[in-house]
């Protein structure tokens, strides 16, 4: 990916708190959920219960697909990311430290809920996209530019 795309790609990830995950359920239907993320290059990571529906799915199938986007009144200013990836959880610690911190940067408001959680209450996932279309209609209507990372 060149320089110029992937600082449009890293300027769209730190402009857009939500992001729209879609996993496998193990009967193959997707399921799309909405979760907050952070980001550390082009990795992607959010938090979870260790319980939940997409942690079941992605425990058994890490395959998913992602978009960063956001309700736009002016259709020419639309800009945002469909991708798809890997993803799976993140187990050491201090990797999960990392996340930790990046989340709570990103979203103070966790250290109200930080006394209360314990570390095994939430899981860490990462994920690492292999395709990013980014959607960028201020070059025109419908303008998307497809990369293909290994």
């Amino acid at each position: 990916m060149d320089a110029e795309l992937k600082a449009k790609v890293l300027d769209i990830m730190d402009s857009h708190n939500i992001m729209t995950l879609a996993t496998l359920r193990a009967d193959g239907f997707p399921q799309a959920t909405t979760v907050s993320f952070v980001h550390d290059g082009l990795d992607l990571f959010f938090g979870c219960a260790p319980m939940c529906q997409k942690a079941r799915n992605i425990d058994r199938d890490g395959r998913v697909s992602l978009t960063i986007d956001r309700d736009y009144k002016d259709w020419n200013q639309i800009r945002g990311i469909s991708a798809s990836g890997m993803a799976e959880p993140v187990m050491r610690l201090e990797d999960r430290a990392r996340v930790e911190r990046l989340m709570l940067d990103r979203f103070p408001q966790l250290e109200h809920y930080a006394p209360d959680v314990e570390d095994e209450d939430v899981l860490f996932v990462r994920v690492r996209p292999t395709v990013i279309s980014v959607l960028d209609y201020t070059k025109g209507f419908g303008h998307t530019d497809l990369v293909i990372l290994s």
